[in-house]
């Protein structure tokens, strides 16, 4: 029970953080554009992730989404959320009001919030093949990224943006991505088991 109250409150908190995010862009950009853009960085779509495997886990949901793999894929992607924005993205605007509120909720609040669900959950001592289940989501946001790009011009981030880089430098971006990515899941792996065996 007590795991499925933290649970639940990460999940109220990615859940309201997501919506004033989609106000504020609606509010922006109206509602055709701003769902468009929404839904195109990759931050806003591992907090959906995110929240919705801390939804399962608080209502006590026996599903795949609940599970360890969703678990492991959800806390690598939204480490990588954290530690790519204070890396790469946050000295290149700065919100104020609401919007820094958003900002923060969705890059800072939910990656620490999230990890913290996901060390104090069960932990069944991981395969090393998790990993490759953990590059899914950013592999998939690469491809899926581009392919939007492609349509209208517009990228989340410059280091996905065709127009900003040579191919060369694009395919190392995502090779970096994904290299980091590995070393994330590989260390919460290293960590899944040291917990398991302590349960």
């Amino acid at each position: 029970m007590r795991i499925r109250g933290i649970a639940a409150f990460i999940a109220l908190f990615g859940w309201a953080a997501l919506v004033l995010q989609l106000a504020l862009i609606i509010g922006n950009l109206g509602p055709a554009l701003g769902l468009w853009r929404y839904f195109g960085f990759f931050t806003v779509l591992i907090n959906i992730g995110a929240a919705a495997v801390a939804t399962a886990m608080a209502l006590g949901s026996r599903g795949p989404l609940a599970g360890a793999r969703a678990r492991l894929m959800a806390a690598t992607s939204i480490a990588l959320v954290g530690i790519t924005y204070s890396l790469a993205l946050r000295a290149l605007w700065h919100p104020t009001g609401l919007q820094k509120v958003a900002d923060m909720a969705l890059h800072d609040a939910m990656p620490l919030l999230f990890i913290t669900l996901w060390a104090v959950a069960p932990h069944p001592r991981l395969k090393w093949r998790e990993v490759g289940w953990a590059l899914l989501p950013p592999a998939l946001y690469a491809a899926y990224a581009l392919a939007r790009g492609a349509i209208d011009g517009w990228y989340a981030y410059w280091f996905l943006n065709p127009a900003e880089q040579s191919a060369g430098a694009l395919i190392a971006s995502v090779a970096v991505l994904l290299c980091a990515v590995a070393i994330i899941a590989a260390a919460l792996i290293v960590v899944d088991r040291w917990l398991g065996r302590k349960e």
